[in-house]
C-alpha cells in the first residue's frame, strides 16, 4: 500500500510517475522521533493521515469493506486528539501546554504530490528535548565545581600575592586621608604597576607629612621675627639643603633685608657679611621677572656675586644657591627664600626637580604666611598708634590733665608685673599672656575715652564760677561800680555842704569793705579742701548787698540763654540787683534724652542730678570742696559711662573681650559705692583694681592739676592709705604696690625731685 504521483515533464509525451510505499513513510518518519514522546504524522489539509508510527491504524476498513485514512482523533494519541480541533491546514510552530507540560512542535508542506498538500506534524514535550542539555549542564556544573575546589588552593595564593599589597595601600590610603603617617611602610609586590603605587604613596605621605608639620609649626607663630627664623629653618629641614636664609622687605619696601641664616646647627650663623639688596639688585639677580622665576646659581670662589660671602661662611671653594621669589597675593615681591647646596645638584634630575617643585609650593605657604603676619603687624601696629592718637588727643584737649592717659598705663603695667612676679600666695596664680597683656594695655590706654564728650571748661574748671570764661569779672565789675557809687556819693553830698572828715572816713570804711568783701568772695572762688559754715553765711550776707543796672540784659545774647531769661519777668532799666544771685536763667534743664533708664543695657546705676547744670553764683561759690558742683562732678563722672558706652560698641577679637570691663572699672570701690556700676570687689577685675590704684597714685602725685598743687610722695601714699581703710582700693595691691617698689619706680621716672621724700611703708602694710 502506498501513493502513485504523476507529473508531465516538459517534453512532449513524457510523463514521470512516482509511487511510495507507506511502509517507507513509516520508516521515514519515524526517523524524526526526536524524545520517547514526540509524534510525528503525515497529514493532508483535511487532516487524513498518511503515515504514523504504528501504520495500522492509519488504514480504517468500514463494515462495506471499504478502506479509508484515519483523521487525528483516531490515532492512538492523546496530544494528537488534542491537537484535532485547533490544527488548521497552514504552515506554523506550534507552542501549547497539554496535561501540565509544554509542547512545541511545527506543522510543515514537504510534498504536493498530484497537488495535494501533504504536511508533517511533529510535536514534542519540551522537557524531553531539554533532558539532554540538562544532562549537559549538571555534567558541565559539576565538572566546573571540581575544577573551582581544585584550583582553590591555587587561586587563593595567587590572589593574596596580589591583593595584599593591594589591601595595605588601601589602608595606607586611609592613614593619609586621616593624615596619619606615623605608620607608613614599603609594599613589595611582584606586580610592577603596584610597586609603582606604593612608591607614590609613600613619597606623597612623606609630602603631606612634611607639608603639614612645616603648617602647624608655622601657623601658630605671631611674632613676625620668630616666624621668619621658623620659616628659615623648617623650609632648610623639608628641601634637604645645607643651609637656608629668607630675604624679606624692611616696612619702606626699599630694601630687603636678610635673616638669620641656618645651617647645620639650631642656632643661625653671623650674616654680617651677606648685604642687603634693592628691588633693583634683586631683579638683576633673577632677571626680569623676578616675582615668579627660580633660580639655581652656581657660586665660585674668585667670581663676583652678593652671595659669595656664602663661601668663607661654608668655608667651600663652590656651592650652589637656589633662589625662590617670595611673592604676595598680588604677585608683587617681599622677599627671597634661598637654600645652599654644597653638592652640586643635577641639571634637571628627577629628583632634583621633585625636590625644587615641593620646596616652591612651601614657599608659595611661607610667602602668604609672611604676608598675613605683616599685614596683621601692621594692623596692630596701627591700632596702637590709633589708640595712642585718642589718648594724646583727651591728654592734649585740657593742659591741665596731659599725660595722664600715658602715665597710667606706665603705673599699671608696673604693678601687673610686679603681681605676676610675685611670690605672694595672694598673687601666685595670677599671670598674663602676651594676649592679655595687650589687653590690659589698651584698657589703660583708653581708660578715660569717655572724656571726648567731656566739656573743656568742666575738665578744666580751675574755680568756682568758671564757665567757658571766669565770672569773677562780672562780680568784680559789680564791686567795681559800688565804689564808684559810693565815690560819687561822697561828692554829692560833700558838694550839699556835708561835712568833709566825716564823709571821707565813710567813703574810706565803705571803699575797704567792698575791698575786702570782694578778697573774701575771690578767695571762695578759688576753692580748696573745704567751706565752713560761717564763710557760706558770710557770702550770703555779701550777696544781700545791690547794685544798679541801667542797660538791657536780654540784648545781644544767645537765643539759648534769651530762652532761659525768659523764665522771669522782665523788667525795664534801671533795676536794681543783688551783688550775687542765684537765676532762673542760670538752671540748665536735662532732656529726657539725657537721662541715663535704670534698665539701661550696661547696667549702670547713677544718681543723676535734676539739673544738667547750675550757674547759680552763690551757688558755685557755696561748693564746700574744690571748685565743681554736683551737676559739674557728674558730667566729669559720666566720662565712665561714655567710655564703657563706646568700647563696647568696638568689634573686639576675643582675647580682647574684657577691655571695656577693666577700662571702665577705674573708679568703682570695693565697697559697692564707688560708680557707674557701682561694683564691690568680686565684681571688679583684678586688672582693672590695678587701674584704680594707677589712677588715683597719677592725680595725685601729678603737677598739672589747676584746682590743686602737686602732693608729695608721702602725702599722696598717706591719702591712699586712707582710702584703703575705706575700702576704695584693693589693699592687697596696695601693699604690693608699695613692697614691690612701683610707687618709687614711677616717682623716678614722671615726678620732680622736690616731690619725691622718704615713705616708711611700713605703716600702711598689714601686720
Amino acid at each position: 500500500m502506498g501513493l502513485a504521483a504523476m507529473v508531465k515533464a516538459e517534453q512532449p509525451g513524457v510523463v514521470v510517475g512516482l509511487n511510495v510505499s507507506l511502509e517507507n513513510l513509516v520508516d521515514k518518519i519515524a526517523g524524526y522521533r526526536i524524545t520517547p514522546r514526540s509524534e510525528v504524522v503525515l497529514i493532508n489539509a483535511e487532516g487524513e493521515t498518511y503515515a504514523y508510527k504504528n501504520q495500522e491504524d492509519v488504514i480504517i476498513k468500514s463494515n462495506d469493506r471499504q478502506i479509508k485514512l484515519a483523521n487525528l482523533k483516531q490515532l492512538d494519541s492523546e496530544v494528537l486528539k488534542f491537537l484535532s480541533d485547533a490544527l488548521e491546514p497552514v504552515e506554523r510552530n506550534l507552542d501549547f501546554d497539554f496535561q501540565g507540560e509544554r509542547w512545541v512542535g511545527s506543522t510543515k508542506i514537504i510534498a504536493r504530490p498530484g497537488g495535494v498538500d501533504l504536511y508533517a506534524l511533529m510535536v514534542s514535550p519540551v522537557d524531553e528535548l531539554l533532558s539532554e542539555a540538562v544532562a549537559i549542564r549538571w555534567q558541565s556544573l559539576i565538572t566546573t565545581i571540581l575544577v573551582v575546589l581544585l584550583s582553590l588552593p591555587v587561586i587563593w595564593y595567587v590572589a593574596r600575592k596580589i591583593s595584599l599589597p593591594l589591601k595595605n595601600l588601601a589602608r595606607e590610603s586611609n592613614r593619609i586621608a586621616r593624615f596619619e603617617f606615623a605608620q607608613t611602610t614599603r609594599q613589595q609586590s611582584f606586580i610592577t604597576e603596584v610597586e609603582e603605587l606604593d612608591v607614590a604613596m609613600n613619597m606623597m605621605a612623606t609630602t603631606i607629612s612634611k607639608f603639614i608639620n612645616l603648617i602647624n609649626s608655622l601657623a601658630g607663630e605671631q611674632d613676625l621675627d620668630i616666624l621668619l627664623n621658623n620659616i628659615t629653618r623648617e623650609t632648610k629641614t623639608v628641601s634637604q639643603a645645607d643651609g637656608a636664609f629668607t630675604y624679606l622687605f624692611d616696612e619702606t619696601d626699599e630694601l630687603m633685608k636678610l635673616s638669620a641664616l641656618y645651617a647645620d646647627a639650631d642656632e643661625p650663623l653671623m650674616t654680617d657679611s651677606l648685604s642687603a639688596m634693592s628691588l633693583d639688585d634683586c631683579r638683576q639677580l633673577l632677571g626680569a621677572d623676578a616675582s615668579k622665576k627660580s633660580r639655581i646659581m652656581d657660586i665660585k670662589a674668585g667670581t663676583s656675586s652678593v652671595f659669595s660671602p656664602l663661601l668663607d661662611i661654608f668655608d667651600e671653594q663652590s656651592l650652589q644657591v637656589l633662589v625662590i621669589p617670595l611673592a604676595n597675593r598680588n604677585n608683587e615681591l617681599i622677599g627671597l627664600l634661598c637654600f645652599v647646596f654644597l653638592q652640586e645638584m643635577a641639571a634637571f634630575g628627577t629628583s632634583d626637580d621633585a625636590r625644587i617643585a615641593f620646596v616652591e609650593a612651601l614657599s608659595g605657604f611661607a610667602a602668604v604666611t609672611l604676608e598675613s603676619r605683616q599685614m596683621l603687624r601692621m594692623q596692630e601696629a596701627l591700632l596702637d598708634a590709633f589708640i595712642k592718637l585718642i589718648a594724646g588727643a583727651i591728654d592734649a584737649k585740657s593742659p591741665y590733665t596731659g599725660g595722664h592717659c600715658q602715665r597710667v598705663p606706665e603705673i599699671t603695667l608696673l604693678l601687673a608685673q610686679a603681681a605676676c612676679d610675685s611670690d605672694d600666695p595672694r598673687f601666685r596664680e595670677f599671670s598674663l599672656d602676651d594676649k592679655e597683656w595687650k589687653a590690659l594695655e589698651i584698657a589703660c590706654w583708653l581708660h578715660d575715652c569717655g572724656k571726648v564728650t567731656t566739656p573743656e571748661y568742666v575738665v578744666d574748671k580751675s574755680t568756682k564760677l568758671e564757665t567757658i570764661y571766669d565770672r569773677i569779672h562780672e562780680v568784680r565789675m559789680r564791686f567795681e561800680v559800688l565804689k564808684r557809687d559810693a565815690i560819687i556819693n561822697y561828692w554829692q553830698q560833700l558838694g550839699e555842704g556835708g561835712d568833709e572828715q566825716t564823709l571821707k572816713q565813710e567813703l574810706d570804711n565803705e571803699l575797704q569793705t567792698l575791698d575786702e568783701e570782694f578778697a573774701f568772695i575771690a578767695e571762695c572762688n578759688e576753692g580748696g579742701e573745704f567751706m565752713a559754715e560761717d564763710k557760706v553765711k558770710r557770702l550770703h550776707d555779701i550777696a544781700e548787698r545791690t547794685w544798679l543796672r541801667t542797660l538791657d540784659d536780654r540784648v545781644g545774647i544767645s537765643w539759648e540763654e534769651l530762652g532761659r531769661k525768659k523764665r522771669s519777668e522782665q523788667q525795664k532799666p534801671p533795676v536794681e540787683e543783688k551783688l550775687l544771685a542765684d537765676k532762673p536763667e542760670h538752671i540748665i534743664e536735662r532732656t529726657e534724652s539725657e537721662r541715663m533708664p535704670d534698665d539701661n543695657p550696661w547696667d549702670f546705676r547713677l544718681d543723676t542730678p535734676q539739673h544738667k547744670y547750675n550757674r547759680g553764683e552763690l551757688y558755685n561759690l557755696s561748693i564746700e570742696r574744690g571748685t565743681l558742683s554736683q551737676e559739674e562732678r557728674f558730667k566729669i563722672n559720666e566720662h565712665m559711662v561714655q567710655t564703657i558706652v563706646m568700647l563696647t560698641k568696638l568689634p573686639y577679637p576675643k582675647h580682647m573681650k574684657d577691655v571695656p570691663d577693666i577700662a571702665g572699672c577705674h573708679h568703682e570701690t570695693l565697697d559697692g559705692k564707688g560708680y557707674p556700676k557701682r561694683l564691690v570687689k568680686e565684681q571688679i577685675p583684678f586688672t582693672g583694681r590695678m587701674m584704680a590704684i594707677a589712677d588715683i597714685f597719677e592725680a595725685l602725685t601729678a603737677s598739672d592739676r589747676p584746682y590743686k598743687k602737686a602732693k608729695k610722695l608721702s602725702e599722696a601714699i598717706r591719702i591712699m592709705g586712707f582710702m584703703k581703710k575705706d575700702k576704695h582700693i584693693d589693699p592687697d595691691l596696695f601693699e604690693l604696690f608699695l613692697t614691690s617698689g612701683v610707687y618709687l619706680d614711677y616717682a623716678r621716672k614722671f615726678l620732680s625731685p622736690g616731690q619725691i621724700d622718704d615713705v616708711n611703708i611700713n605703716d600702711y602694710i598689714a601686720a
